[in-house]
């Protein structure tokens, strides 16, 4: 079984290219920050690990995702190996994405960019206790629900 299941970081604005050929195909390239569990001193908290979409999910990520998003994707690993200019075996491994998902709010993200917007939009909420964009919602009785 090969199944690979990451939630982490855009650690930049995707790369997507098309194919050449008369249906042309996306593919796009990103690498997300997977932070690590645990940690020894002097290791790296997270792992940087490539992902690629191909098609509709390439073009899917051309259109929704950003620097700095945390997303969650499922897909299999996958290694490729080639020969460098000077006669080397060289290998990479990625992810090839088969489905992807938002892992935060849309205003999560624009929180991170600009801090402030947060606080001002809880003041601007009827209840008090709103939190990460959450309201708490009020006593409820199963009689009340629609389903």
């Amino acid at each position: 079984m090969n199944k690979v299941i990451l939630m982490g970081r855009l650690v930049r604005d995707p790369e997507v290219k098309y194919s050449q050929g008369s249906t042309p195909v996306a593919i796009a390239r990103y690498t997300l920050a997977v932070s690590r569990r645990f940690k020894r001193d002097g290791e790296p908290e997270a792992d940087f690990i490539s992902c690629v979409a191909l098609g509709k999910s390439g073009e899917f990520v051309e259109k929704f995702f950003k620097k700095g998003q945390m997303v969650s994707v499922v897909g299999r690993l996958q290694v490729r190996s080639w020969d460098d200019n000077d006669g080397r075996k060289r290998y990479s491994t990625e992810v090839v994405v088969e489905e992807h998902y938002f892992a935060e709010s849309k205003n999560s993200n624009a929180n991170m960019n600009n801090p402030s917007s947060s606080q001002s939009k809880a003041a601007q909420t009827p209840h008090s206790e709103a939190i990460d964009g959450f309201i708490p919602m009020p006593n409820v009785e199963d009689d009340d629900l629609p389903f």
